[in-house]
């Protein structure tokens, strides 16, 4: 048990009043946050919180423990910022796992910023189409996960995004069926499916194509494609439909691209297929070395400013241009 892990959610969810709140501060999940208090209590063999239907409230014990694990976290904390200003002195290596996608859509462009900013870290970087089932095998694993993703591990999610279906415009012309105007309409196309995207984000589907209305307005739709392509690569299946060989469900930021160039056409826009998050996840039972640290920060960091920057360019796009 990661004893400073637990005493930080412990006063978290004091604080915040209440696990999911906590959850959310703490940015992990909210399963959890209800462990670590659970574990927190067994180590200790005492109740500290009371838990009603409306509100959590101290037991004696978890005040006075409360008292010593602020005092203790008060001296932590000022001994991280006497630390920081070595930040940059941190030497050693951070091991990463992450899928074929991620590493290459998300991590990669990242790199040669990373290695400016902190050029003593060394990121040793693997690639695993699995990379979910390793986490404790390494420093740092990026994943995605779907909507309601519960899993019981502690993990930092760094963005959100939606799976779209999307056909080139030669595709289309050579099919002849016109753009579908509901979900049921993608039963006469040919499907290039990806056979991992089922285990990621919508579990026990089978080779049925579910999608959901954006508003929430009508129940999810199921259909039955033909597949006339199958690859758990996410790249394979992106040049194949580019390439005007099918229809395809892809994460919207990475087929964005192609969606400007017109080399894709978004189909159904009112639908998706899923949401996802990634998340950068981290072994159970460790203390979070101060480099580990760093590289969780500066990938926090890195999203929120292409966030910010994306979403000025969506701006700019829709703005009338001045004559």
């Amino acid at each position: 048990m990661d004893r400073l892990l637990t005493m930080r959610v412990f006063q978290a969810v004091v604080d915040e009043g209440g696990f999911a709140a906590a959850a959310r501060w703490l940015e992990l999940s909210p399963p959890v946050v209800t462990r670590l208090v659970a574990d927190l209590e067994q180590h200790l063999g005492t109740r500290l919180l009371q838990r009603t239907t409306r509100k959590l409230a101290l037991t004696e014990a978890g005040e006075a423990y409360l008292a010593r694990v602020r005092s203790i976290l008060h001296e932590i904390e000022d001994a991280e910022a006497a630390a920081a200003a070595s930040t940059r002195d941190l030497r050693g290596s951070i091991r990463v796992v992450a899928s074929p996608v991620l590493a290459s859509n998300f991590l990669a462009p990242l790199l040669a910023t990373w290695h400016a900013q902190h050029p003593r870290l060394m990121l040793d970087i693997d690639i695993d189409a699995y990379a979910s089932g390793r986490v404790d095998e390494f420093d740092v694993t990026l994943m995605v996960a779907g909507e309601y993703f519960d899993g019981n591990i502690v993990a930092r999610p760094l963005m959100q995004g939606e799976a779209i279906v999307v056909a080139a415009p030669a595709y289309l012309a050579r099919k002849g069926l016109g753009h579908p105007s509901e979900p049921q309409d993608l039963a006469h196309h040919d499907y290039l499916r990806d056979s991992g995207m089922a285990a990621r984000t919508q579990p026990g589907l089978g080779r049925r194509l579910r999608l959901a209305r954006l508003d929430g307005s009508q129940p999810p739709q199921e259909v039955e494609v033909p597949s006339v392509l199958q690859s758990i690569s996410t790249e394979v299946l992106m040049r194949a439909a580019v390439d005007g060989m099918g229809v395809a469900v892809a994460p919207r930021l990475l087929a964005q691209e192609h969606l400007v160039r017109g080399e894709l056409v978004h189909l159904l826009p009112d639908w998706i297929y899923s949401r996802y998050t990634v998340y950068a996840a981290l072994p159970t039972g460790r203390m979070l070395p101060a480099r580990t640290k760093v590289f969780l920060d500066f990938l926090s960091e890195q999203v929120r400013q292409a966030v910010a920057l994306r979403k000025q360019a969506e701006v700019a796009r829709l703005q009338p241009v001045k004559s």
